[in-house]
């Protein structure tokens, strides 16, 4: 493999631009800064995360708890435009006419957001990953991108992510940000591995932080179309419906296994050791708590 053939490429098909790295053809350094001027209303709810963290999953749950059409079947529209990117606008949404609650999705850290967000206007739901199976996650997606012709070297890209030279950025600076600047926001923290674990009581949990109320049946049908696997099966739900230009599904789903603990089929004992020492000198003095891996088998 040609490595310079690689970062040749890399280099064209993202861009560098405050710290972070973004997809070349879906936004620009402008559309960046147009953003922190966004103007909020205090009913927006920001679906936030760092890239591969569970986003698409959240959407589908917060589109199913915000919109009843959506629960009853009765309303054909695709998750990315029900929950818009404000960074990556490519269908044009115009943000301004959506009726509220407006709900947004964004991969921006924490310094990039609408200023408005920092006097406390609308509410961030966070929604965070072990970094492991982010790695491997973003690693398979990478090879889903139509513009990257060069083979993606494993040991390579292990470096690249560690280093924050990736889509998003660094995972340790994002999710250091939010959790050290989060008395700046009205925000509400979750983990994927959490969802994975009890998924009825984090569905609660969210509808409890957006002050709605959903009878017990209401709750069934949103954990039962929120579950992975009737989620990958949804066209309107699992970014199938992204032409090829955008994501080369020939070369693999956008969706996976979306499983805790992937990480282990690919990491070797040398990898997982490196790793291991680096998340303890990045994000050791934080209190958070990373699960690993999962025996989904108990999981609900």
């Amino acid at each position: 493999m040609d490595q310079d053939a690689l970062y040749e490429e890399l280099n064209a098909a993202f861009f560098k631009y405050k710290g972070i790295y973004f997809r070349a053809k879906y936004t620009s350094p402008e559309v960046i800064d147009a953003v922190e001027h966004m103007e909020i209303q205090d009913g927006d709810v920001f679906l936030v995360t760092y890239p591969k963290s569970g986003t698409v999953w959240t959407q589908q749950i917060l589109s199913l708890i915000l919109n009843e059409g959506h629960r009853n079947g009765t309303e054909q529209i695709t998750n990315i435009e029900r929950a818009p990117w404000i960074e990556y606008n490519i269908y044009n949404v115009d943000f301004k006419s959506r009726p509220s609650p407006r709900l947004f999705s964004s991969h921006l850290p924490y310094y990039l957001l609408p200023k408005d967000m920092r006097f406390r206007m609308g509410k961030i739901i966070y929604v965070s990953r072990n970094p492991k199976d982010v790695l491997v996650s973003m690693y398979h997606f990478y090879k889903l991108n139509p513009s990257l012709k060069c083979k993606i070297d494993w040991e390579i890209f292990i470096d690249l992510f560690i280093s924050g030279k990736v889509f998003g950025g660094s995972w340790f600076d994002h999710v250091r940000g939010f959790y050290m600047h989060k008395d700046d926001f009205d925000i509400l923290f979750l983990t994927y591995e959490d969802m994975k674990k009890d998924l009825r009581s984090n569905v609660l949990k969210i509808c409890k932080f957006l002050a709605i109320s959903l009878d017990d049946k209401a709750i069934d049908i949103v954990v039962e179309k929120a579950t992975f696997k009737n989620m990958k099966d949804d066209s309107l739900a699992n970014y199938e419906f992204l032409s090829n230009e955008v994501l080369d599904k020939n070369k693999g789903a956008f969706l996976r296994k979306g499983i805790v603990g992937d990480w282990k089929n690919l990491m070797t004992v040398a990898q997982n050791e490196m790793f291991d020492k680096v998340y303890k000198e990045k994000m050791g003095d934080l209190p958070m708590k990373i699960t690993w891996e999962l025996n989904e088998e108990t999981a609900s």
